[in-house]
């Protein structure tokens, strides 16, 4: 009895002991996922158009007020509201509206210049409350998209432009401010962005573009580019000096065709 037991006690023992005794496992290959590649870093060279103290500026600008909305906002609020029998006007722009002498065009009327060098139509979107809508026009003309295509602000495709303007005429009419679209000025080239693509097609794209919306919206439709354009679809030199911002000779096309669009726009 005693050795039935004992031999039980040293088999139980055996087992256990087995169990804290390693074994060798054939090595199994294991599937793993692939590792990502590293990524590579980003490159921090900047071409040759868009290095020096101009763009720096530009581009710290962008950082701190996307739209410049600090640019006319004391002028905004000093400008008295316009009185009974006013036909306000407001000219919203980049450069080629800032550059416009507005009391040589149109003397003594009151319109109102909110053209800022280098805007986009997105910039111009953000700002279309302070500058435009709180300024209680009657009127206003939007001229945007080249700094669009000259890539300003970064890639843009055709129908984001589109929507941007339509944006800025729907927030017009729904504040009671009537709306004149401008065409496009000509160009083949930006001498501050020379790798941008030819804006050629583009820029007529989006002048038919709006040649067709305006009219379905009830919204005026302002031709610079026919009037203006020469046989390479560009500005004449008789007309600007750097192909893309109008000479007195390029604005003095332009006025009586934007008088024409605001008499339209006011009937």
């Amino acid at each position: 009895m005693k050795s039935n037991k004992s031999r039980t006690r040293l088999l139980i023992l055996a087992a256990l002991l087995g169990c804290l005794i390693p074994v060798s496992v054939p090595a199994q290959k294991t599937q793993t996922a692939s590792q990502p590649e590293p990524e590579k870093p980003l490159s921090l060279t900047l071409p040759a158009w868009q290095k020096g103290a101009y763009w720096a500026t530009f581009d710290n600008q962008l950082l701190l007020d996307f739209a410049n909305l600090a640019r006319f906002r004391d002028a905004d609020a000093k400008l008295a509201p316009p009185v009974v029998g006013e036909d306000r006007v407001v000219f919203m722009g980049d450069s080629i509206t800032e550059g416009w002498n507005l009391e040589t065009s149109f003397p003594g009327k009151p319109y109102i210049n909110r053209g800022i060098s280098g805007q986009t139509s997105s910039q111009m979107l953000l700002r279309f409350r302070q500058d435009v809508i709180d300024l209680k026009p009657k009127v206003v003309l939007i001229l945007a998209g080249t700094n669009d295509f000259a890539g300003n602000t970064g890639p843009v495709t055709l129908s984001q432009v589109e929507g941007n303007l339509m944006s800025m005429a729907q927030l017009a009419q729904a504040n009671s401010i009537r709306v004149v679209l401008c065409s496009v000025l000509p160009s083949v080239r930006f001498g501050w962005h020379p790798d941008a693509e030819n804006p050629v097609p583009r820029i007529a794209s989006l002048n038919d573009w709006m040649k067709a919306y305006a009219p379905g919206k009830g919204y005026v439709y302002v031709d610079y580019y026919s009037a203006m354009k020469d046989a390479a679809g560009g500005l004449p030199p008789n007309l600007s000096r750097d192909g893309v911002h109008p000479l007195p000779a390029g604005y003095a096309i332009m006025a009586p065709l934007a008088e024409s669009g605001i008499e339209t726009a006011l009937k």
